[in-house]
Parts: structure tokens; C-alpha cells; sequence
């Protein structure tokens, strides 16, 4: 099944301006213990930069980033902010083989629809180098659905998004839940997540 929400997409493509224009503080503590579990320069993918306010922090910790949005129309504002390409990569794209140090992924991955969850974090663990360091964050639910706006969420349990990232080669996932807010402007459970890609394992 395709990773790809055409309503989605169509929602952030007419409101990409206002959405990236908005004020959002980008997630400066989460983004400080990141890059501190990074070595210096660590080559960094970015999902879903939207518009590119997480990006402008990772690039001000010195981090060699490749920022990137599904959307062509929040690429382009994110490009603007940060006065540099942003690529446009659909999840379903990504196809680099251990390249990156790290995957940021901030309220993107929520968009995937859940029968096709699986399979692109499975994509983001071969993009990842042995030991390479993942953090996504999702809107908590029980049941897929969307929002006010037409947006596919798939609102995922602790329990569900475990079980989605899958019982091998993550050395550790670390999953916290709190309350905070969205371009909806409603006060929403978040779970976030951290996983570390564990080390090849030698075969005799």
C-alpha cells in the first residue's frame, strides 16, 4: 500500500504558505539531546521539514543535514527559510542504505497510513548507519482518522507504535507521551520516540 495521503497532501499543498509562515518554536531541547548523541558533524536526514523551523536548529548544532518534505510546496518554503535546497522525498522514496547518523522525523511519520507504517520504518532502519540514532513523534489515538481539516492521521497506542517498528534491530526504543498542541490549535496527546539501530551482527 502507497505511504501517501492524497488528501493530505492536497491540504498542505493550498495551505503550505500559511503553514510555514506560522509561528511554531521548534523543538530546541528534543533537537539538544539529539545532536548531543551525535558525533560532530553527523550526516542527518530530516522528514516532513514542513517549514523548516526543527531544520534551522539542527543546522545551527552543526549537524550535515539533508532537509526534506513530501510536499513540493512546503519544500519550497522550507527552502526559503533556510536559503537552500530542501528536497522533495515521499517515505515511500527513501531508498539510502546505512548514509545517515541520524533520522528527525517531528509530526510527520502520523501521516503514514498505518498498513504502510511498518514498512517505511523499515525503510528509515536501512537509511540508518549501525548505531545511528531515529526520533519521530505521533499524535496518540486508538483508531486511525482524520482531523477538522481532512488530514489522514494514524493516531497509534504505545502498544501499536512498538509493535510497529518491529521486534529486531532496534538496540533500544525509548517511547514518552505527553500533552501538547498542533496547527489545529487543540490540546493533543504526543508520543515520541527514540530508537537506536543496533550493530551488524557478524555471521560466522
Amino acid at each position: 500500500m502507497t505511504a501517501r495521503d492524497t488528501a493530505t497532501l492536497d491540504f498542505y499543498a493550498a495551505e503550505a504558505q500559511a503553514y510555514a509562515g506560522r509561528f511554531r518554536e521548534a523543538e530546541h531541547a528534543r533537537i539538544a539531546a539529539f545532536a548531543a548523541a551525535l558525533p560532530p558533524g553527523a550526516r542527518m536526514l530530516e522528514l516532513g521539514c514542513g517549514g523548516g523551523h526543527d531544520s534551522v536548529a539542527l543546522l545551527d548544532r552543526g549537524l550535515d543535514l539533508v532537509a526534506t518534505d513530501g510536499s513540493p510546496e512546503l519544500a519550497e518554503q522550507a527552502s526559503r527559510r533556510l536559503g537552500r535546497p530542501v528536497e522533495v522525498l515521499l517515505f515511500e522514496d527513501i531508498d539510502a542504505i546505512e548514509a545517515f547518523d541520524g533520522v528527525w522525523a517531528n509530526a510527520c511519520l502520523l501521516h503514514v497510513p498505518r498498513t504502510a507504517l511498518p514498512g517505511i520504518l523499515a525503510r528509515i532502519h536501512r537509511a540508518l548507519k549501525p548505531g545511528g540514532l531515529f526520533y519521530a513523534s505521533f499524535k496518540a489515538g486508538t483508531a486511525e482518522g482524520r482531523d477538522r481539516f481532512g488530514r489522514y492521521f494514524n493516531y497509534p497506542s504505545p502498544d501499536w507504535l512498538r509493535s510497529a517498528y518491529g521486534p529486531e534491530g532496534w538496540q533500544s526504543l525509548d517511547l514518552s507521551e505527553e500533552i501538547g498542541g498542533g496547527y489545529d490549535g487543540e490540546p493533543t496527546p504526543w508520543l515520541h520516540v527514540t530508537a537506536i539501530k543496533g550493530a551488524a551482527v557478524k555471521r560466522p
